[in-house]
């Protein structure tokens, strides 16, 4: 196990959806849900449900960069939701579901922008991708009961009909990528 990890910072919708797919994937440590990206300090979820925080519901991930990169984690940011819908995710509304990458350094700028561009480039989605790509600088995590959603709650009708799809997605694309315990 690799001493150093890294960070990155996700939005792409429900953050229950985002956290249930990225803790199967191997290679990744930790993922809390939270909130990133507005001016609001120490936010609750019903202020970012209100749309008054300019903060997304967010994913930090802490991975190890000797078993997966930071570019195999955004192919299967990319791949996991629809980057082309402007602060919406299926029937989530709003400017707290909006798609970004709230990258750390440099070198996760760079990776983030041309992944970006060869995805356009390859003409997979019929619209522009919208996902804002802006330099990291808050991380507030999400209240306990957001935790392990998916898991905890794996029989709630959201889980069956927006989550269940996702991880099966993630399973046919990325199968190699899982987690053995999650296959």
């Amino acid at each position: 196990m690799n001493n150093k990890t890294e960070t990155a910072t996700l939005a792409n919708g429900c953050f229950w959806c985002t956290e249930a797919i990225f803790k199967r994937v191997n290679g990744i440590e930790s993922v809390l849900p939270g909130y990133a990206g507005g001016p609001v300090k120490n936010p609750s979820y019903d202020q970012v449900c209100m749309g008054i925080t300019g903060h997304a519901e967010s994913i930090q991930i802490k991975f190890d960069p000797t078993i997966i990169s930071f570019k195999k984690i955004l192919d299967i940011f990319w791949h996991t939701h629809d980057p082309t819908t402007l602060n919406r995710q299926g029937n989530d509304v709003g400017t707290q579901y909006r798609s970004a990458i709230f990258y750390h350094d440099e070198n996760q700028k760079e990776i983030a922008e041309k992944t970006k561009k060869d995805l356009e480039q390859e003409g997979i989605y019929k619209g522009s991708i919208v996902t804002e790509i802006t330099p990291f600088k808050n991380f507030y995590v999400a209240e306990d009961y957001h935790k392990n959603y998916y898991d905890n709650h794996h029989d709630a009708p959201y889980c069956n009909f927006v989550i269940d799809p996702k991880i099966h997605k993630l399973l046919k694309q990325y199968g190699n990528e899982v987690k053995e315990e999650y296959r």
